[in-house]
């Protein structure tokens, strides 16, 4: 293919990754060395209040926000260098906790108590929708041609459905006098309180994870299902090869491209989870990295933002998927240069 050709190919792509992820990521990384703050400013202000025969006035000295001529309170920045990432970490209060070898205390620091969630989260359901998704693929594969396609539009309704959509359907189904809860206090004859635990609700949230992209997993496996050599399967059924024997020396050796593919899918989207925290409404027991970024972000009473930490946490999330993806793309480099 001739340069010219693959540039106009491949160009629009990039000019649109530079737009808008690759500048979006040099202006957040800048931003958090910075820390912006309203201008405010003391003045002599006098607060009069009706008397008789002349009213009562106190002068007092006040701070007020300075209003720029744009009719907007007034900011400045200024460089902290690492002040941001020492004030998400805060480490003194790491070293203090691991000192005292508790667990607990580590756990009262958001950073690290999202932290936790989010790789338990992460590498708890990365397994069970590879092997999930590889269950459905196979077990549509060997099914009768006339069932494949309604089993194929049933296993593809979660994935259609939108996230916070389906959070809630979940939640909805556990919550309070929820249908599957009143199902479970009839059978088992106990009370059941679902939302108040953080562990019972890390079990649904990663259930619904599982639940809602096995069928993106289950379509690449299934496609990939189509191509693998008959010959080579039919070889391995006379030499004697049982079902599981054929499963692993043929077919997930055929599939290792499309696992890996999926695996680096799964592992950027779910590191950076935040519609599960939002729909079950979990932020007094379970928070991620991405909502922790989000807090950051909303208003305070003041109107003030932390913008410089929103920064950081977001940077130190992104570090987090990087970490995780090396193994994985240094799997795909060496397959890809193995194939040369």
């Amino acid at each position: 293919m001739k340069f010219r050709t693959f540039a106009a190919f491949v160009g629009p792509s990039l000019f649109m990754m530079f737009l808008f992820i690759a500048l979006p990521l040099v202006s957040v990384f800048a931003q958090s060395f910075y820390v912006t703050q309203p201008v405010f400013e003391r003045a002599e202000v006098e607060t009069c209040t009706p008397g008789f025969p002349n009213p009562v006035c106190v002068k007092e000295v006040k701070t007020t926000p300075v209003i720029g001529e744009d009719g907007k309170v007034a900011t400045e920045s200024h460089f902290t260098g690492l002040e941001s990432y020492r004030n998400v970490l805060e480490l003194g209060r790491v070293k203090d906790a691991l000192s005292r070898g508790s667990w607990s205390e580590l756990m009262t620091i958001d950073f690290w108590k999202a932290l936790r969630f989010t790789l338990t989260f992460t590498l708890i359901t990365l397994p069970l929708v590879l092997g999930v998704g590889l269950v459905i693929a196979l077990a549509v594969n060997n099914a009768v041609r006339k069932i494949r396609g309604p089993v194929i539009f049933i296993s593809l309704l979660p994935f259609i459905i939108t996230p916070v959509i389906g959070g809630l359907s979940i939640r909805w189904l556990f919550i309070g006098d929820g249908i599957l809860t009143a199902a479970l206090e009839w059978w088992t004859g106990t009370n059941i309180s679902m939302f108040a635990q953080a562990w019972t609700i890390e079990l649904m949230m990663m259930f619904y994870r599982v639940w809602h992209v096995a069928p993106f997993a289950f379509v690449i496996f299934y496609a990939g299902l189509q191509t693998v050599n008959q010959d080579t399967l039919e070889s391995a059924i006379i030499d004697g090869a049982n079902r599981w024997e054929r499963l692993r020396y043929v077919i997930v050796p055929h599939l290792m491209p499309l696992i890996v593919f999926v695996a680096l899918i799964h592992l950027m989207d779910c590191y950076r989870v935040f519609e599960e925290i939002i729909a079950f409404s979990s932020q007094s027991h379970v928070i991620s990295l991405q909502w922790l970024t989000y807090d950051f972000l909303t208003p305070d009473d003041s109107g003030n933002r932390s913008i410089s930490r929103a920064s950081a946490s977001a940077m130190l999330t992104m570090v987090g998927i990087i970490a995780l993806l090396i193994l994985p793309l240094k799997r795909t480099w060496r397959d890809h240069k193995g194939s040369h």
